[in-house]
């Protein structure tokens, strides 16, 4: 089973305001949304986390970057290592207030394969080597990997409030807050909660596989497998129905047209129509059980799978289009939300979209316990976590 330990945390100085200098994760941040906070904020994490550099090497002016900041008390370490409880307070798409609660540490790089750190959906192949970079010019873990912990009763050991360090409400009206444990006792609590059983990586999956290569290449660099490299910072909460909230991640299709692939899913599925997409359409598609064919000019039709075409594969909608596409020529891309799919059918080359329901919690647990794989992009965590509230040096000081 995996390790997870306390570790000293960077984190901004009291006297920087949070909510001017966190960010959303850097892959779901567009060019303008980065100049955006960059221009909020001299000091926001976008600075170290995208790194800009008008005069030379990007990364290099990341890691100078993180050092003047160190070096100015803008970023203050703290004098122990620690845990750190991360809640989000929201309401959920169907209207539900929820809180959800997890702890940032450092969790075991494992081999993949070995067991104890779980993926849970195939990886699309990314060629570039961006945080893999980041992490060598800035030896330093910038924002967290998402675990799902199967330990029974993280949450508990959790619930009970610690120092609190600050707290951020996003646009969307999320409220992020952070809390700082330092009682030994109950680090260790949380560390043998987490340890004894396996994490399954929920988002993130890229960031954990850089890290393996990091410690491989610190291995090698330093003939000790006794490093900060060993372990990669990470965000882990209890893998149950009211600590997640999980979205969909619908396709976009091109390289075919909206009539061949309508033909090619016909012997699968039920075709019919359906009105225009709106905020209806998801809890719809729950209730008929039924994914949503659209196309460029807004008309949609209800795919309903025919039980009998899709016997022996898993109860997936991802997987029901990966099973009848297989042997179609297409070009696929991921995206979530459904009005960001309907504007990128409108200004992009896709001929059409599916909309496709939710992974539930209790297959994502299947996943986990049976060792088994989604198709790629099958589920999409929710909220973000914030990048910024605390940063994971890997060198000793």
């Amino acid at each position: 089973m995996p390790r997870f330990e306390p570790f000293q945390a960077l984190r901004y100085g009291q006297s920087i305001p949070l909510n001017e200098v966190c960010s959303p994760p850097y892959d779901v941040l567009s060019e303008s949304d980065r100049s955006a906070l960059a221009n909020q904020h001299p000091n926001n994490i976008v600075h170290i986390d995208m790194p800009v550099s008008s005069t030379g090497n990007a990364y290099e002016f990341a890691a100078s970057t993180m050092n003047k900041w160190i070096d100015s008390a803008v970023l203050v370490r703290d004098a122990s290592p620690s845990f750190t409880i991360y809640r989000m307070k929201f309401v959920d798409s169907t209207g539900k207030q929820r809180n959800v609660v997890g702890v940032i540490g450092a969790l075991e790089v494992v081999d993949e394969g070995a067991g104890g750190v779980l993926p849970h959906e195939r990886t699309t192949p990314k060629a570039k080597t961006d945080r893999l970079e980041l992490t060598r010019a800035t030896d330093a873990n910038l924002s967290p990997v998402w675990g799902l912990s199967l330990a029974n009763g993280l949450s508990q050991l959790l619930a009970e409030p610690a120092e609190l360090m600050g707290s951020v409400t996003d646009n969307n009206g999320v409220e992020h807050s952070v809390e700082r444990v330092t009682d030994k006792s109950r680090i260790t609590a949380i560390s043998s909660a987490i340890s004894s059983q396996p994490v399954v990586i929920a988002d993130g999956h890229h960031r954990y596989a850089i890290s393996r290569t990091f410690r491989d290449e610190t291995r090698s660099r330093t003939g000790s497998n006794d490093t900060a490299a060993e372990l990669t910072m990470t965000y882990v909460n209890e893998l149950i129905d009211e600590q997640l909230s999980v979205a969909a991640i619908h396709r976009l299709y091109e390289g075919i047209t909206y009539n061949e692939l309508a033909s090619a899913l016909s012997p699968f599925f039920t075709i019919s129509d359906a009105h225009p997409v709106d905020e209806t359409t998801l809890s719809e598609m729950n209730e008929r059980g039924a994914l949503c064919l659209v196309s460029k000019s807004g008309a949609a039709h209800w795919l309903t799978p025919i039980a009998t075409k899709f016997e022996g594969v898993r109860n997936l909608d991802s997987m029901f289009l990966e099973h009848a596409l297989q042997h179609v020529k297409h070009e696929v891309r991921y995206q979530h939300g459904v009005h960001e799919v309907q504007h990128e059918l409108s200004t992009s080359q896709a001929t059409a979209a599916i909309l496709i329901r939710p992974v539930s919690v209790a297959e994502i647990q299947r996943t986990a316990y049976e060792g088994l794989l989604m198709p790629p992009k099958s589920t999409f965590f929710t909220p973000k976590l914030r990048t910024g509230f605390v940063i994971r040096e890997l060198h000793t000081h």
